[in-house]
């Protein structure tokens, strides 16, 4: 298994650029970071959040901790990370106030991924639009489905797809034919979290996994090879990562792939942490020509920082 000074080693030459290498060396959390240089690598899933912010009535947990945006800065900054992507938690509900004041602060830097009252008008996605919302998150575990066919969730789609944002879905495998459908023929894209959480049970011979498998031939569908740990535990999920990737490769493409830090790694913070997630993704990726499109060109593109 490479180690995190192996792997951005390999980074730095595959770039051939200098930024990566005076960001690791100076460790420094400055915000501005990377909005200069080229885009040395992107994290597309990470959450920022304080203590004391309004909670969503329902929520299946709220963290006792401070998780601030300079503090997710410093991570980027000591892996050599020129990028990255906020999205919303699950706890704050559709207040998405606090993500939108972390954008602010590194609007080169960060876009963000939202949660939203499908009723929400269109003058307030647009406003959002501008500050750096990208795309939606439907984080439906311990929830129902969504009625996607529904006219307020059709109206909605409708606006997202004019806006080009795309849906983030956060779901169990099982339940994913039942939801691309409708977001398919809504002609929205969707970018599923955590390699399509496969049921530890089946890993990649879940039906599930199969259907998301599936649908990468429309083109309009994106895996977070993310939270690998949320798919297992005593290292089942990462197994099942490992077994996960060629068949993605194979039925997706490494264009419709994005890595993610998964920070601050929310109800695994005492097993999981950045360096960890670092490497590993040195592990699902050992060739440098894939570091690349899944670290920068891919993610690049699919979160606009382009």
């Amino acid at each position: 298994m490479p180690t995190r000074r192996a792997f951005n080693t390999g980074l730095l030459a595959m770039l051939g650029s200098t930024a990566l290498a005076g960001c690791a060396a100076t460790g420094s959390s400055d915000a501005t970071r990377g909005t200069s240089g080229r885009i040395t690598a992107i994290d597309t899933h990470a959450h920022v959040f304080e203590r004391g912010l309004p909670l969503a009535d329902a929520r299946r947990y709220a963290p006792t901790y401070d998780a601030p945006l300079p503090a997710y800065l410093a991570q980027l900054d000591a892996h050599g990370v020129s990028h990255g992507v906020l999205v919303q938690p699950s706890f704050l509900g559709v207040d998405n106030s606090y993500l939108l004041a972390a954008l602010k602060q590194a609007p080169q830097r960060l876009r963000g991924v939202a949660v939203i009252d499908p009723a929400a008008p269109e003058t307030l996605l647009a406003q959002m639009n501008a500050e750096g919302i990208v795309g939606i998150r439907l984080n439906l575990i311990g929830a129902a489905d969504p009625q996607l066919k529904s006219p307020v969730w059709q109206a909605a789609l409708a606006r997202l797809h004019a806006l080009g944002w795309h849906v983030e879905l956060h779901v169990e495998a099982r339940r994913l034919p039942a939801l691309l459908q409708p977001l398919l023929e809504a002609q929205v894209n969707v970018v599923v979290d955590h390699f399509g959480r496969p049921d530890p049970a089946l890993g990649v011979d879940d039906p599930g996994f199969a259907a998301l498998l599936a649908a990468g031939r429309s083109r309009r569908v994106w895996v977070k090879i993310s939270g690998a740990y949320r798919n297992g535990a005593n290292g089942r999920g990462e197994a099942i990562a490992q077994a996960a990737m060629p068949r993605l490769k194979d039925a997706l493409g490494l264009d419709r792939l994005v890595w993610g830090s998964d920070w601050p790694h929310t109800q695994f913070e005492s097993q999981i942490n950045y360096d960890k997630m670092w490497t590993f993704a040195g592990v699902l990726l050992p060739s440098a020509a894939d570091r690349k499109q899944v670290l920068v060109d891919t993610p690049a593109q699919l979160f606009r920082f382009v």
